[in-house]
C-alpha cells in the first residue's frame, strides 16, 4: 500500500504563501488522481484540489480557485500545493491521499491511504 507524507505546513500571516509537499512511497502514476484535502477544527474534511498524475489535469474547489496551484513531479513521486493569498479561513490540517475511483472527484469518500497531515495556520 502506498503511503503519503505531507510537509510544509507553518504559521503564516494573511496574504502570505506556503508550499505543501506530499511525498508518496510508490508511484503516483498508478492512481487516477492525487488529492489535497483540509480539515478545520469542528468541520468535516473537504476537498481542496486534485491532479491527474498521468497528464497533469488539475481541479480546484471554488474556495481556493485562483489562489492555490497543484502540481506534481512524477520522478519524485511528489505532489505539491502552492498556496498564495492565504486567508484565516484556510487554517486547517492539510492531507493528501490517492483516489480509489477512476473519475475526477474531490469527495473524501473517493480517496484512501491518507497521510498524517500538516498544520497550516493563517493568523496575524
Amino acid at each position: 500500500q502506498v503511503q503519503f507524507v505531507e510537509s510544509g505546513g507553518d504559521l503564516v500571516q494573511p496574504g502570505g504563501s506556503l508550499r505543501l509537499s506530499c511525498a508518496a512511497s510508490g508511484s503516483i502514476g498508478d492512481y487516477y488522481t492525487i488529492g489535497w484535502f483540509r480539515q478545520a477544527p469542528g468541520k468535516e474534511r473537504e476537498g481542496v484540489s486534485c491532479i491527474t498524475p498521468t497528464d497533469g489535469r488539475t481541479y480546484y474547489a471554488d474556495s481556493v480557485k485562483g489562489r492555490f496551484t497543484i502540481s506534481r513531479d512524477n520522478a519524485k513521486n511528489t505532489v505539491y500545493l502552492q498556496m498564495d493569498s492565504l486567508k484565516p479561513e484556510d487554517t486547517a490540517i492539510y492531507f493528501c491521499a490517492r483516489s480509489r475511483v477512476a473519475y475526477i472527484s474531490l469527495s473524501r469518500y473517493d480517496y484512501t491511504n491518507w497521510g498524517q497531515g500538516t498544520q497550516v495556520t493563517v493568523s496575524s
